[in-house]
């Protein structure tokens, strides 16, 4: 027998060791979906599967980052302890009851009532507000965005920040390492220089390894100012056509009250994981500025479940008569695409938008594969054709609202950091339904009959991006 038969026996054990062994571990360090996935990879091409499973396989974070998110919570537990005359409490069990227990469960903060909630639905409009409330600040500011352009936007917010700062305003921005990375590039030493603290989220590189896996990230959008306003939406810092072809519709929540002291404790939660610096929150008005109540709903790898995930999940099951769900990327797990066929084949009527045109492809292909057994099921799928539709949002019944930057997708649910602002005031959820009407006057409504008559090839990359699902 000579070498290269050797050789090939040796390949060929390795090549089965290599299969052998991710069915003995990849069942154990992932879901079961995700798990058929990475099985499915590793077993085609097993030196190529094996490595990308090693970097990207597990969500995992690094053991101080993940004491960093406990010791947060815990702080912001025992804060709200003191802050009982702020609890809103729901009049009867139902839905509100739920799932204002369930949010608090999960990322910490109580439902508080007194909230003012202005929806703020055009581009340019939400970012003059942004700037004129940074330009009014007098104590503070805390900017929280996964992406910052060297654009437009980006330099408007840029001098916006400087001249802040110049007024001896305490200014703070944390930016996600890898989505803003021009803007990092462009802004940090200029405003670090002007007396701005900058900090890189989840920083990428040679750093990944020993903070998370390379490709977690942190998709919140959030702004504080003076500890009065804040921000919470689906809008970057970023002109609206920063990908070419794709001029982005978005969803901002600009808000006044007790809530915003959960936006505070969020931002500086963030800001502890990332520097290990505790910030003093200091006080905040307790006067009620309007009367909806609120509470945040973070969620993320660092967090013990998956609380985007489990919160869309119960805001659909307990749908009893209308539920909207409005997002740019939708790739959802099986407990989610369960419950949207379940409440939709209970006669609850299901209204999934989403945007004709779509700037990842991959995800493109993939989510069309859901369209059939959704229509089937009995839910409406309808298609935006003016912009990329990128706001995340989901209304249920007349009772609900769900608004921040959470995609129905397993990227977002498990691997991203999120932030969602959930309101429980028919007068929030009515001002969501005219934007949803609003959107759904600009879509097509997909058909099951004319669905199926898309071609036969369609079909088969579409089912062959879905079993990349947990990959994206």
């Amino acid at each position: 027998m000579n070498a290269e038969t050797h050789l090939g026996y040796l390949l060929f054990l390795f090549d089965w060791l290599i299969r052998l062994a991710a069915l003995a571990w990849i069942p154990v360090r992932c879901p079961p979906a995700a798990a058929r996935s990475w099985l499915l990879l590793v077993g085609f091409v097993p030196l190529f599967g094996l490595p990308l499973y090693l970097l990207l396989g597990h969500p995992w974070l690094a053991k101080q980052r993940r004491q960093r998110q406990a010791l947060a919570s815990q702080l912001i537990r025992d804060r709200q302890a003191n802050l009982a005359m702020l609890r809103w409490t729901p009049t009867a069990h139902g839905m509100s009851a739920d799932i204002t227990r369930l949010a608090e469960r999960l990322g910490d903060f109580m439902p508080v009532h007194g909230n003012a909630v202005e929806l703020l639905d055009d581009y340019d409009r939400s970012i003059a507000a942004l700037v004129s409330d940074i330009d009014n600040a007098r104590e503070e500011v805390h900017l929280l965005y996964y992406l910052m352009f060297d654009d437009a936007v980006g330099r408007t917010i840029f001098d916006a920040l400087q001249r802040a700062s110049a007024r001896g305003v305490r200014c703070r921005l944390l930016l996600d390492a890898v989505g803003a990375k021009p803007g990092l590039r462009a802004f940090a030493k200029p405003l670090r220089d002007a007396g701005v603290e900058v900090h890189a989220m989840l920083a990428g590189g040679l750093k990944w390894r020993s903070l998370s896996r390379m490709d977690l990230r942190n998709h919140r959008k959030l702004a504080l100012i003076d500890r009065r306003i804040g921000y919470v939406g689906s809008q970057n810092l970023a002109d609206a056509a920063f990908v070419p072809g794709y001029p982005n519709r978005e969803l901002v929540a600009r808000v006044r009250g007790p809530v915003v002291r959960q936006i505070a404790a969020l931002f500086a939660s963030d800001w502890l994981i990332e520097t290990g610096e505790r910030l003093v929150i200091g006080e905040f008005p307790t006067n009620a500025e309007g009367s909806t109540p609120a509470q945040m709903l973070p969620s993320g790898p660092a967090y013990p479940f998956e609380n985007a995930r489990n919160l869309v999940v119960a805001l659909v099951q307990r749908a009893r008569r209308r539920v909207v769900l409005v997002t740019p990327y939708f790739v959802p797990d099986d407990m989610t695409l369960g419950a949207l066929r379940v409440a939709a084949l209970s006669g609850v009527d299901v209204q999934l938008v989403l945007s004709m045109s779509n700037n990842q492809r991959l995800t493109r292909w993939a989510q069309r594969s859901y369209y059939d057994e959704l229509l089937k099921a009995g839910v409406r799928i309808a298609l935006y054709r003016p912009h990329f539709l990128h706001a995340k949002h989901l209304s249920v019944d007349d009772e609900v609202a769900l608004i921040g930057s959470i995609n129905l997708d397993i990227r977002s649910f498990a691997l991203n950091a999120e932030a969602g602002l959930v309101c429980f005031d028919p007068a929030v959820v009515a001002r969501l339904h005219e934007v949803e009407s609003d959107y759904l006057r600009d879509s097509q409504q997909l058909e099951l009959h004319q669905w199926r008559r898309r071609p036969r090839w369609h079909r088969s990359v579409e089912g062959m991006a879905r079993l990349a699902d947990s990959l994206m």
